[in-house]
């Protein structure tokens, strides 16, 4: 009888009391050793630590695409509300209650975006999703700490058409560089030729004008050459004249 006197409720467990006389009692039992009238209270425990689950949902996207989600939510019960939860769903709340409300949030928020836009503005599909689910979770007496998308595809036809769009876009770029390039090499041609004339007009204005030009050549490759000689040590210098020692 002693046995069937007490119950224990381990640590991150509450205990929901079912008096066979009276029904669900209010008081909800927390962590410890409790007494219970033998035969006629059942306990049934709920654990209230931060549970992790996967919530996966095939939808349609606001341009008819088929898309497919996949969700994780950290969870935990109400403690205020456990009674209700016994009382309205059972032990087995969070499989009953998720994936259902998880796929009616998604279908509301998926359809509100194009699919590109579920790429592109994938952050604000998030926050609206986390805003709906908490809101119906907290309808069955469940807190979500955390909600967020961990999975998002499109159907096999549209993964393709994207990676042709994608590849016809870099032949794109590729081609509009090409065209770039050349047209750059073109103008620089152009400049170089003009100042190759350019160039070769003043020296024949040089040339034309005397011979000064010449001249001014033959000085700059003399000076050029003495300074070769200069620099060389296998080179000595005797002066032209004929004071020596």
């Amino acid at each position: 009888v002693a046995n069937h006197s007490i119950f224990t409720v381990m640590g991150g467990e509450r205990a929901v009391v079912y008096d066979k006389l009276l029904g669900v009692q209010d008081k909800v039992r927390k962590e410890g050793t409790h007494f219970k009238v033998p035969f006629m209270w059942e306990p049934s425990m709920y654990s209230v630590r931060i549970q992790p689950r996967e919530i996966h949902s095939t939808t349609g996207s606001r341009d008819l695409q088929t898309v497919r989600v996949s969700l994780r939510v950290l969870y935990r019960p109400d403690e205020r509300k456990l009674k209700k939860i016994y009382q309205e769903i059972g032990l087995k709340y969070d499989a009953k209650v998720l994936p259902s409300i998880g796929n009616e949030v998604l279908k509301a928020v998926v359809a509100q975006f194009d699919a590109g836009e579920l790429i592109t503005q994938r952050d604000a599909v998030s926050a609206k999703v986390r805003e709906g689910l908490v809101a119906r979770a907290t309808d069955f007496g469940i807190i979500l700490e955390d909600v967020s998308i961990t999975h998002l595809a499109f159907s096999d036809d549209y993964t393709k058409a994207i990676e042709h769009k994608q590849v016809a876009q870099q032949i794109a770029e590729r081609q509009k560089f090409l065209v770039e390039k050349a047209r750059l090499e073109k103008e620089a041609e152009v400049i170089l030729a003009a100042g190759e004339t350019e160039a070769a007009k003043l020296i024949m204005e040089a040339m034309t004008s005397g011979n000064r030009f010449l001249e001014l050549r033959k000085l700059e490759a003399a000076r050029d050459i003495a300074r070769s000689l200069a620099r060389s040590k296998n080179v000595v210098y005797i002066p032209g004249s004929n004071n020596m020692l």
